[in-house]
């Protein structure tokens, strides 16, 4: 079995980052700036874990085909009834991709536009031109190359390499922490797209802690105190805590104040703010769950997906949807300020505060798996 290369980081400033809590310093700029790490997390963060491609209803769109770049290699996703499953968008001839990045079809078969073989949506191949009487051809060894693909809450995670832990242990406990929102229940209300100029870590890292609320978020501190809450350390491919509501405020918006319909059985006091890695943040608030999924493009710029859900009954989301968009405008403001300053000749990896424990918990995460070559089992 061939063993994982490394990330291209020096591995002194590895040691530095893995020190424990309150002696380590941060990544260093190369983690946030170098294409050449960017090519490997492509390989091994996002093709190598278990990817959110997004909301299952969204994806399928009435389409029963979809193709998306995962990292750095192409899925094909079909669609049928309920069922969603992804294969790999190579055909199995002569590798021309079955369909273009970003394109769909809603034909009963995958064709391949080089010389028309055709596979069933389940993968297995129909039509083979001009094979039909070689000898010893054999359809059935033939089908589509099937990868791990689960819909968890609504939201469908592929495996691009094949090679990840099993999803249920990539998700630990957070299962458990989420499964009072009834996130696949819930419903699209509102949903803004961001384009960030800034590495995917600094946006994950900026979203796990309040220390710099006081300073860029006066419109959060005035319902949720930026000190208050605690950061879970439970197994599992994530990181997350949670943060209180003012005595006042009964979900997060300008005055504290929603539409009065709340997700039964959530948590009315708390808002639980968690990273999956690598890149599904969910916020999940009393009355409704917002989500963030980011989409790297370079080493300094990120798409980020922003949507909120709430109960059925909800007709008008703009409390939540304009309060969040300013802190979101906010939070993006300040980290493509980090990674200006990333670039500069002079940054060197820094401390941690003792507010920024979730931070540590992150950065030592991709710290391991850059020295490792892929993420720790152990750790999901």
């Amino acid at each position: 079995m061939l063993r994982t290369p490394s990330a291209p980081v020096d591995p002194s400033a590895l040691d530095a980052a893995l020190r424990p809590f309150g002696q380590s310093r941060t990544l260093p700029a190369s983690a946030y700036t170098d294409g050449d790490v960017f090519a490997w997390e492509s390989r091994h963060l996002f093709a190598g874990a278990w990817t959110c491609l997004g909301r299952v209803d969204e994806l399928g769109g009435g389409k029963t085909q979809r193709a998306l770049t995962v990292g750095d290699i192409g899925v094909l996703l079909t669609f049928t009834g309920d069922a969603v499953r992804a294969f790999a968008n190579v055909c199995r001839h002569r590798g021309h991709e079955l369909l273009p990045e970003a394109g769909t079809a809603d034909r009963a078969a995958v064709v391949c536009p080089y010389h028309g073989w055709a596979f069933r949506l389940d993968g297995s191949l129909t039509t083979a031109t001009a094979m039909r009487d070689v000898p010893g051809f054999d359809p059935a060894a033939h089908g589509l190359v099937e990868l791990p693909a689960v819909n968890w809450a609504g939201w469908l995670f592929v495996n691009a390499t094949g090679d990840a832990p099993p999803f249920a242990d990539y998700l630990g406990e957070l299962a458990g922490l989420l499964e009072p929102y009834r996130m696949a229940g819930l419903k699209l209300r509102a949903g803004h797209d961001y384009r960030v100029a800034a590495n995917w870590k600094v946006i994950v890292e900026n979203y796990q802690e309040c220390y710099h609320c006081p300073q860029i978020h006066p419109e959060l501190c005035r319902v949720s105190p930026p000190a208050s809450g605690n950061n879970w350390e439970l197994p599992g491919a994530w990181v997350g805590g949670s943060m209180d509501l003012r005595d006042h405020a009964e979900t997060m918006s300008a005055d504290g104040r929603g539409a009065g319909v709340f997700i039964e059985g959530a948590p009315r006091r708390t808002v639980r703010y968690v990273a999956l890695f690598p890149n599904l943040l969910v916020s999940a608030h009393p009355d409704y769950v917002m989500t963030h999924r980011l989409w790297p493009v370079a080493p300094g710029v990120t798409e980020v997906e922003c949507r909120w859900y709430f109960p059925e009954a909800i007709t008008d989301p703009a409390y939540a949807v304009d309060f969040w968009d300013l802190t979101n405008r906010q939070d993006w403001a300040a980290c493509e300020s980090v990674q200006r300053g990333l670039s500069s000749p002079h940054f060197r990896p820094g401390p941690l505060a003792p507010n920024e424990s979730a931070v540590y918990q992150w950065t030592t995460l991709i710290a391991r798996a850059y020295a490792d070559g892929h993420l720790r089992a152990e750790l999901a």
